[in-house]
């Protein structure tokens, strides 16, 4: 057995503990049984639904066949009494009015979503009596049994709101066995409260069963004025009669519900963006600003953040990649790169055989042996790529590089740790923290590595790599997630899996990555403090403890994403199709904002941890954040300036002999000529939702009269433009069509 210890997560069916019980969740029986009026009730699905009034809560019930079920306080007014003011029923919509006697006039809004379904939506808003400090409050959520308890109840909570990212809570009740609960608060109904009170809504969904849910974040310096009505709750609440048997089922309940939910959830529009300026300017200062590059030993090396950092293997190769593919996408040569590849044989070790992350010379406030171990494999996999498009020397060292890695997995068995000595591997770092695993996601890294490796060779003894190090993640559910990039690309391994080997455990272990990724998303749009200034909405998390959206993994997560969509297309379920496209279209709208030069200086921060920062710059800051603090504190990431010329190459079509580019938000597959001036293609995704796609006029062209038809369900319509301020045309094309954009005469 090799001499280290790295901690396993919990398995996914580990059962919730309970350390004890609350007051208020003693007094959650009591005042269904006994204090309680029925209102009204409903069914949808196979669940049934109650609205009670009790002495100071107002509650909505669910409950499974079973008889267990969820209890949900919608309206608490601690200390005093609620007062009915009468039920407006619309369809679907249920409308009434409650006064607190401690609080104010609560509004609600009941809405089933899906009759169905079991899936509804809850919303109020306060009008407070008096100028009012919010006071902590309990959970809002519980599971109960046949009678109304929750205290015997059981069950497992599989996630929980991760620091500002997405307010849901996903859950199973299995004492009694009875069914499973997505619930997600739409924090964006939360930015009045939160700018009134100065307040975030960071980790305000979560559990202790059996006390779990919402909890307004609470406050002692800043009240609700008087008689201004403000939104207090907005959640979503989709219930299924069913338990997961695995963590594969847990992953794709997750996704579908989500999916469910994510249908009818407030979204933000997007806007366009000049991605292929950007990425000229972005080029321009790579060639041009001594702040980014440094030159040792005859070579040219890119600085991590502006004139900061030592160059490292990672940072060098992830630039390069995305400059070669957009040179191709140009159809020209980018001398620059030439000289970025000629600097990557600085990081390899001929001795140990294997590419480091720092050259050998680093200063000395850095240990040259130390290795994160997804650095180990991540500039593997961009020389994998390098060595497909035909470079004799990157596969060379990339067939090396696999070597180490291989006896690296065997060394650890599969269960990378945080950090390692590169000559012994020892382990410098083991878990994230006492009890928390190491790097968990990097399994899914390594196989996609050995993916590559069994293109390049054909040696089936990769594929067993690859396979074994995803059956070794089998139970870590929501824990698979480290650093999001990298959760993305082993979900990609494993549909690349999938598809090589037929076996369907794969394609259900995609599942499970994507899962991950998922419940890290930031699904509401913040409108206080520095962010104000830039959307949030899909952004995800950079790391499972990393509380801000980074350009570097969102660009890598949106590159995994396309070759995941092109790998498995419409054998992917509904939802996942759903998710994958809608994240695409909303990086290309966010993504824009993480250069400094669109965000004004206030939003800014003033003590950054590496470099500084420089608006004039077309280079990505590393941090956006989803509360009150301000953009840019980690850096300026020159490793993130990829990004720009990633999505040019995947969202803008060269088609031969026309005189524009084809641009789509979502990913577009099976793209072909069918007659002179006439081209075909699928747009991803699903029906209910859509994207923009434009023509966008090349080199001084004017944009020729065209016909742009979609087909979809032996449907087909021809779709009207729309004129933009840039000279384009716009159209608003649903997912999963089939398109024909013609501009032959007469058309």
């Amino acid at each position: 057995m090799p001499d280290h210890h790295v901690t396993k997560v919990k398995q996914w069916d580990d059962i919730a503990p309970v350390h004890g019980i609350k007051p208020h969740t003693v007094a959650v029986t009591r005042d269904l049984q006994e204090r309680s009026e029925l209102l009204f009730s409903f069914r949808a699905g196979e669940i049934d639904f109650e609205i009670k009034r009790g002495r100071e809560a107002l509650w909505i019930l669910a409950r499974f066949p079973s008889g267990g079920g969820v209890a949900i306080r919608g309206v608490y007014a601690p200390d005093g009494d609620l007062e009915l003011k009468g039920i407006r029923e619309n369809g679907n919509v249920t409308e009434f009015t409650v006064f607190g006697t401690t609080m104010g006039e609560f509004k609600c809004r009941l809405e089933l979503l899906e009759s169905e379904r079991a899936q509804i939506r809850w919303t109020v808003t306060l009008t407070p009596l008096v100028d009012l400090l919010m006071p902590p409050q309990p959970w809002n959520v519980y599971p109960i049994n046949a009678e109304g308890d929750p205290i015997p109840t059981h069950g497992i909570i599989h996630a929980q709101q991760r620091g500002s990212a997405a307010g849901l809570l996903f859950f199973s009740l299995t004492e009694p066995e009875s069914g499973t609960a997505l619930y997600v608060q739409n924090l964006t109904a939360l930015n009045e409260y939160c700018e009134i009170t100065c307040t975030t809504p960071n980790t305000i969904v979560g559990a202790e069963w059996p006390g779990m849910g919402f909890q307004p974040p609470p406050s002692d310096r800043h009240s609700l004025p008087s008689g201004r009505e403000v939104g207090v709750c907005d959640f979503f609440l989709r219930l299924i009669p069913k338990l997961p048997r695995s963590d594969r089922d847990v992953g794709r309940m997750f996704l579908d519900m989500l999916a469910d939910i994510y249908a009818h959830f407030p979204r933000p529009e997007t806007s366009y963006h000049d991605w292929p300026d950007r990425a000229e300017e972005t080029l321009r200062d790579l060639i041009h600003s001594k702040k980014l590059t440094t030159e040792r030993n005859g070579y040219l090396y890119l600085h991590p953040y502006t004139d900061s950092e030592y160059p490292d293997s990672m940072v060098q190769l992830t630039v390069l990649l995305p400059i070669r593919e957009y040179a191709d996408w140009k159809g020209m040569e980018i001398p620059f790169t030439d000289r970025l590849r000629e600097g990557v044989s600085g990081f390899f070790d001929p001795k140990l055989k294997t590419m480091r992350r720092y050259l050998s010379t680093v200063g000395e406030d850095k240990n040259p042996l130390e290795v994160d171990s997804w650095y180990l494999y991540h500039p593997l996999a961009n020389l994998a790529r390098l060595a497909k498009a035909g470079d004799e020397g990157a596969r060379d060292m990339f067939l090396q590089s696999v070597e180490y890695g291989i006896r690296a997995a065997h060394r650890f068995e599969y269960w990378w740790p945080i950090k390692f000595n590169i000559e012994t591997f020892k382990i410098i770092t083991g878990d994230r923290k006492p009890g928390e695993a190491g790097q968990t996601d990097v399994p899914g890294l390594y196989a996609y590595v050995m993916l590559e490796a069994l293109d390049l060779t054909g040696d089936e003894r990769y594929l067993k790599e690859a396979q074994q190090a995803i059956r070794a993640l089998n139970g870590l559910s929501f824990d698979i997630g480290y650093q999001y990039n990298n959760t993305a690309w082993g979900a990609t391994a494993c549909l690349r899996l999938w598809k090589i080997t037929g076996e369907e455990y794969y394609r259900e272990q995609s599942f499970v990555f994507l899962a991950s990724f998922f419940h890290n998303v930031y699904l509401w749009e913040c409108d206080f403090g520095p962010a104000k200034h830039y959307p949030t909405f899909m952004g995800v998390t950079c790391l499972h403890d990393g509380n801000y959206m980074a350009m570097y993994e969102e660009f890598e997560s949106f590159t995994a994403f396309h070759e995941c969509l092109h790998v498995a297309g419409e054998d992917l379920p509904p939802s996942v199709r759903i998710l994958l496209t809608e994240y695409c279209k909303y990086v290309l709208h966010h993504g824009w904002y993480y250069y400094p030069g669109e965000l004004p200086r206030e939003a800014l921060a003033t003590e950054i941890r590496n470099g500084h920062i420089d608006r004039s710059l077309a280079i990505p800051l590393e941090d956006l954040y989803a509360d009150w603090q301000p953009a840019g504190a980690v850096g300026q990431e020159v490793y993130g300036c990829g990004g720009a010329f990633a999505f040019v190459t995947r969202s803008y079509h060269r088609i031969e002999g026309a005189p524009f580019l084809l641009y789509c938000e979502y990913p577009v597959r099976e793209l072909e000529q069918e007659a002179d001036r006439c081209v075909a293609f699928r747009v991803d995704g699903e029906s209910g939702f859509q994207c923009r796609l434009r023509l966008i006029p090349t080199d001084g062209h004017a944009l020729p009269d065209a016909a742009v038809r979609v087909k979809q369900r032996n449907r087909e319509e021809r779709l009207e433009a729309t004129s933009t301020p840039e000279g384009h045309r716009e159209y608003l094309v649903t997912g999963g069509s089939s398109v024909v954009v013609d501009w032959r005469e007469g058309a």
